[in-house]
Order: structure tokens, then C-alpha cells, then sequence
């Protein structure tokens, strides 16, 4: 029996009677399209010597990746048995493929029998499995750039360029996470070692954090800060400040973004962190004002209206100024699938980097396919965000919406029943933090004035609650809830540190 020939891209078996005996044969394929029908023989082979190798190459190729299609049809075949704990050999596959019109031109089962005995290089097969996935992606590469190229050349008003040019990209996005192999069971050793890793990096801070500093003392206490691959949820009722939090929590950490080596050798964030902002409520220029009233300390609504005096004016160019260099990344798009939402994290990791993503509001997100009812909707979306959060290994923040019945309670402190759709939302959030503001709603149930009595107790709550919000951490996988008391400056739409009875005279800290 001779070797198969040298693997080449473009390399075919000679299916003449001159072959030498033992060798396979195989089509006269035509070598306009990158394919290696070699690799592919010894691949299948190696399977049907040896199913155990399946298990090694199931996660980079699939009978999509054969150029062959008899090929792809045995590897269905054979892949269907072994799953099923079944012995996948030339003798068991020949009932189900005898019928086969391709492989009758092969030479019927006896191809089976001569893969199998021409299988010498078993302890390759993970390589031929890669050869066989890389040649199949060249492939799809080419049929989607001639797709691309047809659909530009058909000139049609109901086809714009912008449309063209998204669709091609997100077809490039999925055709580049396909074939990415799992990491599969790693030992409890890999997984100490990271452990300790985390916790040397926290102890090296003097206890400090082990994650992403908010720029909140009391939060990040509490949360030890934004943990690597842990999805967060910002909830709250309208006006309660979501959106404010969550902008001051990213610019705390942009402003923060100072570049070094890593414990690991590598290059990235040692402080603070670059950040993606997906606002699909606000336009980025409004968000981009509300950033700039906090820094420049003038209230938005003078921003807006250009009410400012000359001081305040200066204060703002100059806010805008020392913010130039904020790695702060703002996708307004409305409406975002989460499938693209995710391409788009992907691309702002791998061209500027990334450590944080916020997403204002998790509601606004579509999901990728329509879905029988809004709790699938939003499941798929969660588990969606969840997954961006492990794959790029950023903590995600999602904002979320509460639904009515907190207003129709006599203590408005939010809890977790109340997050619309609840289910999955709370099942998949490794955290779920609500903002509440007290003074909202005690603003609303001011007494008439001929109550003087009552006036006067609204009064004295109105000044104990000034300037007071609460975070209340309803559900944290890896520490204890409870509550965060900040500062709230409603002029700036700003969140701060809180000063403690014990810290008088130090001032509110921001």
C-alpha cells in the first residue's frame, strides 16, 4: 500500500489504472476553488480506523467543510453513529451509503475500505481537520466577495449602498466566528492559578479592587468593583437617574484609562479602562452634553438652551478639551439586533480595545429573530449580553426598565419582582442593582399649605433627602446585597460619593 500524496490545496488522486495499488481514488475535481481532497481521505480514514479521533476534530470541522460532497455525506453518516455511542466502520457505513449515486462513481463501498486502509498518518488528523476548515472558509470567502461584487453591479433603487455595505459586514462578522473551537474542560490547576491571579491583583491595590473601579468608593466596596465576564444590570423607573449613573460610571473609568503592562506580560488597561457605549434612547450628542455638564459643572437644560455666562462658557470648552482623548466609543444606532450589537463589540475590541460595554436600555435591543412572545424576546437578549460579557471578558452593564406596580406600593424601594420580564433577566444577571431616589416621589406628595403641620414634616424630610440616592443591590453572585447611599446633583445629572457623619468637614467627594 502506498502513502496518499503530498497534501496541496489544489492536489486531486489520479483515478486511472495507472494508480498504484492501495490508493485511493478520487474525482477529477475541478481546481478553480481551494480544496485538498487528500487531507480530506486521510481525515475520514483516520475516523474510520479510529472513532476516537472524532472527538478530537468535532469542534473545527463539519460536513459542511468538505469540498467533496460524498465526503461530507460519509462524515454525516459516520458522525450520526458515533454520537449515538455506535461503531462508525467501512462495514457498519456501507448499509446507509451502498445507494449513493456519488460513491458508486468512487467505486461503491469498497471506497469505504480503501479510506480506511489508506489512513497513515492518524495522529495528523487534527491538522487535516484544520487544512479541510481553513480551505472550506477561503471557499466561502470567495463565493461571498462574488456575491458582494454581483449585488453591487445590479444597480437597484430599492438596494442602497449603506444597506450593501452593512449586510456584506455582518456576513464577513458571522463567517469570522464560525469554526472558533471550545475551550472545553480545562484542569482545577488552570483554574486556581487564575483564581490567585485575581486575588494577588486586588491584595497588590492594599485591598483594594479586584475589577474595574466605577470611580464610586461605597459601590465599589460593595461590589468589589466591575468583575471580567459578569453581566450587571442598572435598573429603575423613569427619572430615577439610570442613565446618569451609568454615563458617570463610564466616564469615571475613561477618565481613569492609564495603559501598562499586565501581570500576564501583556499590554493593557492598569487603571480604568477604554469604554462602549451603546445609547440607543439618547443621541450621542446629548449624551456627549450630559458627560460634558458633569465635568464642566453647568446644569444641561443651560447647555441646551446656550445659557451660559462667559466663566461657564470657558469651563465648558475646557471640560470638552481634557475629554478629547476619552476612550469613550458612542453607538446612538436605534434599534440594534443583539446579533450586530455583539459584531460591533468585537470590532471596537480588536481596533481600539475594550474593558467596559453599557447598553442603555436592554428593552431597546431587538433580538435576532422574532419570537412568539417579548419574555423570549428578552431572554434571548440577556443570554446574548451574557455571552459578550464571557467571550470579549468585559463586565457588561445593562440598563432595564421597571415595570408600574412599584408605583402602586406604599414603599417604592424597587425589588427584583419588579424587572419586566423578570425571569430572565434575573436569571441571567450576575448582578442587579436598582437606583432609587426617595426625593422623587416625597417632591410629589407635598401637603397644601393650610396643613402647616404637614408641611412642616414634609419640609424636614425634603432636607434629609436632598441630594440623596440610593443603589440598592438587589441579587450579586460574589458578594452580599444591600444598599449604596450617593450624592445626586440633578443640575449636573450627577452621581457622587456620599459624605459620612465622620468625614465632616472633608466635603462631598466626586
Amino acid at each position: 500500500m502506498t502513502e496518499i500524496a503530498t497534501l496541496r490545496s489544489d492536489a486531486t488522486l489520479p483515478a486511472t489504472s495507472d494508480s498504484a495499488p492501495g490508493a485511493v481514488p478520487a474525482p477529477a475535481e475541478p481546481s478553480a476553488l481551494p480544496h485538498n481532497i487528500e487531507a480530506e481521505q486521510q481525515l475520514l480514514g483516520a475516523i474510520l480506523t479510529n472513532n476516537d479521533i472524532f472527538d478530537r476534530v468535532a469542534s473545527v470541522v463539519g460536513p459542511q467543510h468538505f469540498y467533496d460532497p460524498v465526503h461530507a455525506r460519509i462524515f454525516e453518516v459516520a458522525s450520526a453513529r458515533i454520537a449515538k455511542n455506535l461503531q462508525a466502520t467501512p462495514v457498519t457505513l456501507k448499509s446507509f451509503l451502498e445507494d449513493d449515486e456519488g460513491l458508486k462513481e468512487l467505486g461503491g463501498p469498497a471506497y469505504l475500505a480503501r479510506l480506511a486502509g489508506a489512513a497513515i498518518a492518524s495522529f495528523a488528523a487534527r491538522d487535516y481537520a484544520q487544512i479541510i476548515y481553513d480551505l472550506a472558509i477561503r471557499r466561502e470567502l470567495m463565493a461571498l466577495g462574488r456575491d458582494i461584487s454581483s449585488k453591487a453591479a445590479n444597480v437597484d433603487v430599492a438596494s442602497e449602498p449603506k444597506e450593501q455595505i452593512v449586510e456584506a459586514e455582518q456576513r464577513l462578522y458571522a463567517l469570522g466566528e464560525e469554526g472558533k473551537s471550545e475551550s472545553g474542560f480545562q484542569s482545577f490547576l488552570r483554574a486556581v492559578t487564575d483564581a490567585v491571579n485575581v486575588a494577588n491583583a486586588a491584595y497588590q491595590r492594599d485591598g483594594g479592587l479586584a475589577g474595574v473601579s466605577t470611580g464610586l468608593i461605597d459601590l465599589d466596596k460593595k461590589l468589589g468593583g466591575l468583575h471580567k465576564s459578569d453581566l450587571l444590570i442598572l435598573a429603575g423607573r423613569p427619572s430615577m437617574g439610570k442613565t446618569s449613573l451609568a454615563t458617570n460610571i463610564a466616564f469615571n473609568i475613561a477618565k481613569a484609562y492609564r495603559r501598562g503592562l499586565l501581570p500576564d506580560g501583556s499590554e493593557g488597561a492598569v487603571e480604568g479602562g477604554v469604554v462602549g457605549f451603546y445609547s440607543l434612547e439618547m443621541s450621542a450628542e446629548q449624551l456627549a452634553a450630559r458627560i460634558l455638564s458633569e465635568a464642566a459643572e453647568v446644569p444641561s437644560e443651560q447647555i441646551r438652551r446656550g445659557d451660559m455666562t462667559e466663566a461657564e462658557f470657558r469651563r465648558f470648552v475646557e471640560a470638552a478639551k481634557s475629554l478629547e482623548s476619552c476612550p469613550l466609543y458612542i453607538d446612538d444606532t436605534p434599534a440594534l439586533p443583539i446579533s450586530q450589537l455583539a459584531a460591533r463589540a468585537r470590532r471596537l475590541k480588536r481596533t481600539h480595545g475594550l474593558d467596559v460595554l453599557m447598553v442603555d436600555y436592554l428593552q431597546l435591543v431587538r433580538a435576532a429573530t422574532a419570537k412568539d412572545s417579548r419574555v423570549n424576546e428578552v431572554s434571548e437578549i440577556t443570554q446574548g449580553l451574557k455571552a459578550i460579557a464571557k467571550e470579549l471578558n468585559i463586565p457588561v452593564i445593562a440598563l432595564s426598565q421597571l415595570s408600574r406596580q412599584v408605583e402602586n406600593r406604599e414603599d417604592k424601594r424597587p425589588q427584583l419582582s419588579d424587572l419586566r420580564e423578570s425571569g430572565s433577566i434575573e436569571q441571567d444577571a450576575d448582578v442587579v442593582m436598582f437606583v432609587f431616589r426617595e426625593e422623587y416621589y416625597k417632591e410629589r406628595e407635598k401637603p397644601g399649605d393650610h396643613d402647616l403641620e404637614a408641611m412642616a414634616r414634609w419640609q424636614e424630610d425634603m432636607e434629609r433627602l436632598h441630594g440623596r440616592a440610593e443603589v440598592v443591590i438587589g441579587k450579586q453572585r460574589h458578594g452580599p446585597i444591600g444598599s449604596v447611599d450617593l450624592s445626586f446633583e440633578g443640575r449636573f445629572t450627577r452621581f457622587g460619593n456620599l459624605v459620612k457623619p465622620w468625614q465632616d468637614g472633608q466635603g462631598e467627594q466626586f
